[in-house]
């Protein structure tokens, strides 16, 4: 087992393995910029060590940084987190050779699953469904609209190196294709350094329903059940939970079994998600593989009590899996409390956290980094809080949620809990019945205080 991990990330991912480790009797080191240097890893992680200015590229996207606050705190392990260099390929190579333990997959399964194409590829040999759609990259307009006639309209255009909804574009008809290509290939350019699009058949009324797979160092993987992440706007989560109202046994059963195969097909090491879109009638598709920890890992742990932090430094170490697969006991949901105006667009609203009170109670948990004089810089992610909350059935999980919706004081900056107040009455979503497109209808005007 580690002595000593690194933790190249921030905020309440950096805590939330500075915990684990604890636990685990590891040593834990915080890396951390300057804008972070007040933050809650620093003070909790044994060492800290700061890596540089506000800006990420000069501080939690430095490699040499980063590296050298590990050689100097003789750290034998780095945690990624999520996001940063969580799917960053050299940095996982970097760390191999210079035997440090990268606490994620190999280089070469984030190379591989990181390119839409590839990973596509290699889930259609390993006999998972994929989504129709063109048999690698666009060369052009011309080859999208022979692409198009084939798999038949509506179909999406995707950046192959894509991520949070950028490079995306859906296309109705002919006479949108040449517009959508060109925006679609600009924004990837922009987004990525890379224009390569493919085409996907538009899966009509989709869910997206994500299996949480682990794999052990000797081709072995279990999975962990669904979560159903339909919940989205611009392609970007704000509820999760598990299990899906949508999903069935039968389905769930069928999901995690060609989830497992994905994961061994790649002899798959350490935590990671395999999304798939379903459509109404139940079938469902590989849309892409995160090589990393989730932000929604916590409705996972909840509803079938395993610690997948534990479990990513386990097998990290070389730990066997325990060969079976996990399936929920309980109802969890999570909701992404960000400093965001709904009511402007989800406008951004960084700033000083006047006063703060998060809620507790039987089956309520909050995941955060945050306190009452904390500044929320305007550099990174606005998350401020994960809000989880457990029970029985998903109806006790509603009343629950919207009780520790109504205990969530802060003060200050502007943030998501008045629209989490009102999804949570809002009779379709009570009642199960929402896909992707479900943010498209929904009023955010008059929204609770």
């Amino acid at each position: 087992m580690f002595k000593k991990i690194l933790i190249a990330n921030r905020g309440e991912i950096a805590l939330r393995v500075i915990r684990t480790a604890r636990e685990m009797g590891i040593k834990t080191v915080a890396v951390y910029s300057t804008a972070d240097k007040d933050s809650l890893p620093v003070r909790f992680a044994d060492e800290a060590v700061c890596i540089g200015p506000a800006p990420s590229r000069e501080s939690y996207l430095s490699i040499p940084n980063i590296m050298a606050a590990a050689e100097i705190t003789n750290a034998d392990a780095i945690h990624p987190g999520y996001g940063f260099l969580s799917e960053n390929e050299m940095f996982a190579d970097i760390c191999q050779k210079y035997g440090i333990k990268f606490i994620g997959p190999r280089a070469d399964h984030i190379r591989s699953m990181g390119d839409k194409i590839t990973a596509k590829e290699s889930m259609r040999k390993a006999g998972v469904p994929v989504v129709p759609g063109s048999d690698g990259l666009l060369k052009d307009v011309a080859d999208a609209r022979e692409q198009a006639k084939k798999i038949g309209y509506p179909v999406m255009l995707k950046a192959t190196a894509g991520g949070g909804g950028k490079g995306m574009r859906i296309v109705w008809g002919e006479k949108d294709l040449e517009n959508a290509y060109a925006s679609a290939s600009t924004e990837a350019k922009a987004s990525f350094n890379n224009d390569g699009l493919y085409m996907e058949k538009f899966i009509e009324e989709p869910r997206h329903i994500e299996i949480q797979v682990a794999g052990d160092q000797y081709g072995k993987a279990c999975h962990l059940s669904e979560r159903d992440c339909s919940i989205q706007r611009r392609h970007q989560k704000l509820v999760e939970e598990s299990p899906s109202p949508f999903v069935d046994e039968k389905l769930r059963e069928k999901m995690g079994e060609i989830a497992v195969r994905a994961a061994e097909s790649i002899g798959y090491e350490g935590v990671g998600t395999i999304e798939f879109l379903t459509d109404k009638h139940k079938n469902f598709y590989f849309m892409e593989m995160n090589t990393r920890i989730q932000v929604e890992h916590p409705v996972t742990e909840e509803v079938v009590d395993y610690d997948l932090i534990k479990e990513q430094i386990k097998l990290a170490a070389g730990e066997p899996i325990s060969g079976k697969n996990y399936y929920p006991i309980l109802h969890a949901m999570e909701c992404r409390i960000n400093a965001e105006d709904p009511s402007q667009g989800f406008r951004p609203s960084p700033g000083k956290i006047v006063n703060f009170h998060s809620p507790k109670g039987h089956g309520v948990r909050v995941d955060t980094a945050v306190y009452a004089g904390y500044v929320i810089p305007p550099y990174y992610d606005s998350m401020i809080a994960k809000l989880i909350c457990r029970a029985r059935t998903r109806d006790e999980v509603i009343l629950k949620m919207q009780r520790a919706l109504d205990e969530f004081i802060v003060e200050g900056v502007k943030t998501t809990v008045p629209f989490h107040k009102k999804l949570m009455r809002d009779e379709r979503f009570r009642a199960g019945v929402f896909d992707t497109s479900f943010m498209n209808s929904f009023d955010l005007t008059d929204l609770p205080s």
